[in-house]
């Protein structure tokens, strides 16, 4: 169920940010933060309610987000590119799991928006890149059952540098629609998949590639001098709040 809602809103979002080079009209106004704050609910929803997520765990949730969120803010302009923002959505996903970790980075995104004036037609979509950082941390460890090694920290760490260059591809994903019919640089219908590959990775190159190298060079800078404490403990939390639900006995008591 909870793979299911996953794959559903990662689709959903996919969606928003592929629509433009669909040949449709993207939806303005408030309905992308409508979209990502539903899909937001709606997995958090299916986390409750599958059992997945108890009252701890819905604790630890609000900490890890609110705690990267003011990471973000301590460097709001970031640093040429990194922001220690997706150190702890790193760290939650590969520990708790992609779902874990999903909501990590959306929560988180959306509450550094509020608490700083960031809202704006970007923010639905930094949601859901943001989600996908979390989302993919998971997915590469599959939730981390035991006591942190060096592997894990590498694994991370490696992760964490494609991350931040995901993240800012998506991003520019998002900007270039604005740029449809610029000479050179823009989106251009019609070029077919391999010409708007092309285009797209002359765009990327041109605008973001070395921006996002600081982004993923210091999530892996982070996770290097950081990672071992933080995941250690985060590991000894996940064990301490796990439990499993033992079938009642249809015996009557004598």
């Amino acid at each position: 169920m909870t793979a299911a809602g996953l794959l559903l809103a990662s689709i959903v979002g996919g969606l928003l940010f592929l629509l433009p080079y669909l040949g449709i009209e993207p939806p303005s106004g408030s309905i992308p933060a409508t979209v990502a704050l539903a899909t937001i609910v709606a997995l958090g929803s299916i986390e409750i309610g599958t059992r997945r997520l108890d009252a701890k765990g819905i604790a630890l949730l609000a900490c890890l987000a609110a705690l990267a969120a003011a990471m973000r803010l301590a460097l709001i302009t970031g640093l040429a590119g990194f922001s220690p923002f997706f150190f702890l959505v790193l760290c939650a996903g590969y520990v708790f799991g992609p779902s874990y970790g999903f909501l990590t980075g959306t929560v988180a995104m959306l509450v550094s928006a509020i608490v700083s004036g960031g809202l704006g037609p970007w923010l639905p979509y930094q949601i859901f890149a943001a989600g996908w950082v979390g989302l993919g941390a998971g997915i590469i460890s599959g939730g981390l059952d035991r006591r942190p090694t060096r592997r894990d920290f590498v694994l991370l760490a490696a992760y964490g540098i494609v991350a931040g260059f995901a993240f800012g591809a998506a991003m520019d994903l998002w900007d270039w629609a604005f740029f449809q019919g610029a000479p050179e640089l823009g989106y251009v219908a019609g070029l077919g998949t391999g010409g708007t590959i092309a285009r797209f990775g002359q765009f990327y190159l041109l605008t973001s590639a070395g921006y996002d190298a600081f982004r993923g060079v210091g999530n892996a800078l982070m996770i290097l001098a950081l990672g071992p404490p933080v995941l250690a403990a985060l590991a000894r939390l996940r064990a301490r709040s796990s439990f499993r639900f033992v079938a009642a006995s249809s015996a009557t008591p004598a």
